[in-house]
C-alpha cells in the first residue's frame, strides 16, 4: 500500500528524515514511535506530498506519488492531526462532508455518509450534526475529526498525535474504538506518536525512529521483549509488558480446567485477569472456555506467546 524507497528530507543543514525505506502493507495498523524531533511526523507529511523530499521516492497503492498532483493525493488519504483542524465557522455535518463535497458527491449521498460516520465514532447524528466546534468537548471534537478523515472512505489514514489533547480516560476509551474500527474498516493506518503504551496497544507493528532514522521495526511483542540496542532498551525502561497483556484475549490462553465460579467477560484482558488476581489474591480465574492461573500468566508474560 505505501512503498518508501532511500527517502532523505532535510532543514538547512539539519536531516530531519535520512535514507529512509519502508514499507506499510494493506490494512496494517503500523504506529511509528520515537522521541520529539526524530522526524515522526516529517514522514507523514511526506506521504501525503504536503512537503518535498530532497531524494528516494514514495508509492501509494502502486503509484509515485510524483506523477500526482498534491490535492488529487490528499482526497484519498485520510489525515488527523492532534489539533483536530476542524472548520469553526462550519456545523459538525459540514465538517465531516468536506472531502465528499470536494468529491462531488451528491447531498443525499453526504447526508447518509454523515450519519453513518458519526454512529461509527459513537455519535448520535440528531444530536450532533448540527453542533458548531466551540459546543463540542475535546473528546467529541477528536471523534469527529476521525468521522471526517474516513468519510470518503479513503484507503490509508495518516494520524499525527491524534488523541494527544485529549485526558486520559477519554483517550483510552478512543484508543481502544479506533482500533475496533480500523480493524472494522481494514484501513492502512500510519499513526505518530510519543506515548510508548498508546504505540502498543495499537499497533501490528511499531517503527521505532532516531535521529531521521529507524532503529528497530517489528512486532510490539518482539520489540518488548527483544529490543534491538540500548537505545529501544532504555526508550521502554523495561516497561511494557502490562500494555502487551491488554492486547490479548485472556480465552486465547485458557486451560481447559473449569472452575465454580463466575466466569469473566469474554472480552477480558490477559491484563485484566491479573489485575483481577493482584486486587484480590486468588490465584486462578474462570473464563468462559475454561480457567486460567497465576503461574501461567506469569509464563505467558515472561514467554514468546504475548
Amino acid at each position: 500500500m505505501i512503498k518508501i524507497n532511500n527517502v532523505t528530507k532535510k532543514y538547512g543543514e539539519f536531516t530531519a528524515v535520512n535514507n529512509l525505506s519502508l514499507t506499510v502493507s494493506d490494512a496494517e495498523f503500523l504506529v511509528v514511535l520515537g522521541p520529539s524531533g526524530c522526524g515522526k511526523s516529517t514522514l507523514l507529511r511526506l506521504i501525503n506530498k504536503m512537503i518535498p523530499r530532497d531524494s528516494g521516492d514514495i508509492e501509494v497503492d502502486g503509484e509515485n506519488i510524483d506523477d500526482l498532483k498534491g490535492e488529487d493525493l490528499r482526497k484519498t488519504i485520510g489525515y488527523v492531526i492532534q489539533s483536530i483542524g476542524l472548520f469553526p465557522h462550519m456545523d459538525v455535518k459540514r465538517n465531516i462532508a468536506t472531502v465528499p463535497r470536494l468529491l462531488k458527491w451528491t447531498e443525499e449521498k453526504i447526508s447518509q455518509r454523515v450519519d453513518e460516520m458519526l454512529d461509527l465514532v459513537g455519535l448520535d447524528p440528531n444530536q450532533y450534526k448540527d453542533k458548531k466546534p466551540f459546543q463540542l468537548s475535546g473528546g467529541e471534537a477528536q471523534r469527529i475529526g476521525v468521522a471526517r478523515a474516513i468519510a470518503s472512505d479513503p484507503d490509508i489514514l495518516l494520524m499525527d498525535e491524534p488523541f494527544g489533547a485529549v485526558d486520559p480516560i477519554n483517550r483510552l476509551r478512543l484508543q481502544k474504538e479506533f482500533r475496533k474500527i480500523q480493524r472494522k474498516l481494514k484501513k492502512t493506518v500510519v499513526f505518530v506518536t510519543h506515548d510508548i503504551d498508546e504505540a502498543l496497544l495499537l499497533s501490528d507493528r511499531i517503527c521505532i525512529m532516531n535521529q531521521g532514522e529507524i532503529v528497530q521495526l517489528d512486532t510490539p511483542e518482539r520489540i518488548v521483549l527483544n529490543p534491538k540496542n540500548d537505545f529501544v532498551k532504555n526508550f521502554f525502561k523495561g516497561e511494557g509488558i502490562l500494555t502487551i497483556l491488554s492486547r490479548k484475549p485472556a480465552v486465547d490462553y485458557a486451560e481447559p480446567r473449569i472452575l465454580d465460579e463466575e466466569p469473566l467477560d469474554e472480552n477480558a484482558t490477559l491484563r485484566e485477569v491479573l489485575t483481577l488476581m493482584l486486587t484480590t489474591g486468588i490465584d486462578k480465574v474462570s473464563l468462559v472456555n475454561g480457567s486460567i492461573s497465576w503461574d501461567h500468566i506469569l509464563k505467558i508474560a515472561g514467554s514468546d506467546q504475548v
